[in-house]
């Protein structure tokens, strides 16, 4: 399929039709790469980190945080 190269705003770009975009299973994010004489878009990696993961790392950091004698201390002045 031939297209054209058209402006968007300061850049540059190409529409690609529907059915071929359903046809690649592209998603939201791609990743592009670049040879001399041709740009592949590729479907970018799922990022595999879950939310209970997320929050796993979170409680971590939080506990290093709030294990400070220096915490304690500002928070004994408040009380």
């Amino acid at each position: 399929m031939l297209t054209t190269i058209i402006n968007i705003g300061n850049s540059r770009g190409i529409r690609i039709p529907k059915p071929i975009l359903s046809e690649s299973g592209l998603r939201e994010q791609v990743e592009l790469r670049v040879k001399r004489g041709e740009i592949r878009i590729i479907s970018a990696p799922l990022k595999s980190t879950s939310v209970a993961m997320t929050s796993l790392l979170s409680e971590k950091a939080l506990a290093a945080d709030w294990d400070r004698p220096e915490e304690d201390k500002a928070w004994a002045s408040l009380q």
